[in-house]
């Protein structure tokens, strides 16, 4: 039966998500700081000779450990960092709360100042009349705060269902909400084990984006390698005539 459903990963497989990442961690980071610093402290101290960046990727490295469950909710293991921070640092917690609150947001003003591939509007334009399109993300970009999330049915934030992928609940949560089977559906991704292998073992059709050049390896049923976004819709338009 030919397929009525595509869903896709974000972060590398629509934009690259390197770039966006490398100014967005430090940037909102250097902002709390700056605001925290302003204010004058009791003690003199300073929170960024205190918290230095790197103590504050520690602090979320541990809490991932403390809070297993919750390592893939990336918004909430930033907010809670930062609150943590704060709260050490000398703030009452209703401040705590309200800076972190604020950098967090500050962060994910960054976060989403992604360019997607210049494909995938048109692609996306052509598809919407014929398939259901959804999102399996493990990131936290909320794809409704860009344009882009217009032409999704579904948007599913698997680290906030505290079931990251290759988890199969995400797949099967998207499924059940696009009114499909997985025969019937595709998924797209750059992440050979957490989208192609998840996907697949599913029963689902599969393209593996290998935007690294990771090179040849043997490909099981129902999944197709590509090197970029571009090439995806006449891949689609192969998997749909022969499903």
């Amino acid at each position: 039966m030919p397929l009525d459903a595509i869903t896709f990963d974000l972060d590398d497989t629509l934009w690259h998500n390197g770039p966006v990442m490398a100014h967005a961690e430090p940037t909102h980071y250097a902002w709390l700081l700056e605001q925290i610093d302003a204010r004058p402290q009791a003690d003199g101290r300073r929170l960024a000779e205190t918290f230095p960046l790197e103590a504050y990727q520690q602090v979320r490295q541990r809490l991932m450990q403390r809070f297993p469950l919750s390592r893939g909710d990336h918004s909430w293991i930033r907010e809670r960092a930062m609150l943590e921070l704060l709260r050490e640092h000398g703030l009452s917690e209703a401040e705590a709360e309200r800076w972190a609150a604020a950098g967090f947001e500050r962060f994910m003003q960054l976060r989403h100042a992604v360019e997607p591939f210049p494909e995938v509007v048109p692609m996306f334009e052509a598809w919407a009349r014929r398939y259901r399109l959804g999102v399996i993300t493990n990131g936290n970009v909320d794809v409704r705060r860009l344009a882009l999330g217009d032409y999704f049915d579904v948007i599913i934030l698997a680290g906030e269902m505290h079931a990251p992928k290759p988890d199969t609940r995400p797949f099967l949560t998207a499924m059940a909400r696009l009114g499909t089977q997985p025969h019937r559906a595709l998924h797209v991704g750059d992440h050979w084990q957490e989208d192609v292998l998840a996907a697949q073992r599913l029963g689902m059709h599969a393209v593996w984006i290998d935007a690294k050049q990771e090179g040849e390896r043997e490909l099981p049923p129902r999944v197709t390698r590509i090197t970029h976004v571009r090439e995806l819709p006449a891949v689609v338009e192969r998997i749909d005539r022969e499903a």
